[in-house]
């Protein structure tokens, strides 16, 4: 579903050509590819937004918003000052297309912002920062953590139906890409969490002559007593070769 405040002609409205989807086709699979080859989160997002630029009608600067935990609003490889600046005041005035998106529609148009009325205390610091027209889409959901894809144009009306339905095919490509390289991201630090406690393990089984299950109580008796992560405590004692000094 779109949201938006007026319905308006606009840059590159109306149906699709055969040809055009084929080449929007094609082009898709180029970017799903690109996105796999991806490892870092960061690099990523920055090709996702690259990405939507390139191939979004209108789209003139993008940025990606991300909400951790419902409350936490970020906003991550920017393309330009404009959407880091817009970025910033919705984070500010806690609303705007971006977060309307994340929390409520799947895709939020703002044919002019210059009238917009939805967000009285964004819609104008919008506008005079050069933010004439925007789209964003719903990128992900998962749990408490959220995400939006925002499209910018200095130009009003500057989005039509073509931009909505490239921009949902780019948003559905880029947050499966994202999630597949969270799931990644997280099993590379379980993995190094799990190799880092064992390595602190060793540490403590040479030094008191105890066995591993020993070794692993004492370095969760260190961590209740300091109140620190055990990761943490194992993170310490591998770097320093102590215990943390508060854990006794």
């Amino acid at each position: 579903m779109v949201d938006n405040s007026a319905a308006a002609p606009g840059h590159g409205q109306g149906d699709l050509s055969s040809a055009s989807l084929e080449d929007i086709a094609e082009q898709m699979s180029d970017l799903a590819r690109s996105l796999q080859a991806e490892k870092d989160e960061e690099s990523i997002l920055r090709h996702m937004v690259k990405a939507a630029i390139d191939l979004v009608p209108g789209a003139e600067e993008a940025s990606i918003t991300v909400v951790t935990g419902r409350e936490a609003v970020q906003s991550h490889a920017p393309s330009d000052d404009l959407p880091e600046r817009v970025d910033a005041l919705q984070a500010e005035t806690g609303q705007g297309p971006c977060l309307s998106a994340v929390f409520e529609h799947r895709t939020v148009g703002v044919p002019d912002m210059a009238t917009e009325d939805r967000w009285p205390r964004f819609a104008p610091g919008a506008a005079a920062l050069g933010a004439a027209s925007m789209l964003a889409f719903q990128l992900f959901v998962e749990g408490d953590n959220l995400g939006a894809l925002n499209l910018y144009s200095r130009s009003a009306h500057a989005f039509g139906t073509d931009s909505e339905e490239i921009g949902l095919l780019v948003a559905a490509h880029a947050a499966v890409a994202f999630a597949e390289s969270q799931k990644m991201a997280q099993m590379h630090d379980a993995l190094a969490s799990r190799d880092l406690i064992g390595q602190a393990k060793g540490i403590l089984m040479e030094r008191y002559k105890i066995t591993a299950a020993q070794a692993f109580i004492l370095l969760g008796h260190s961590s209740s007593r300091s109140n620190i992560k055990l990761v943490k405590i194992a993170e310490h004692l591998t770097g320093t070769g102590e215990l943390p000094r508060q854990a006794g």
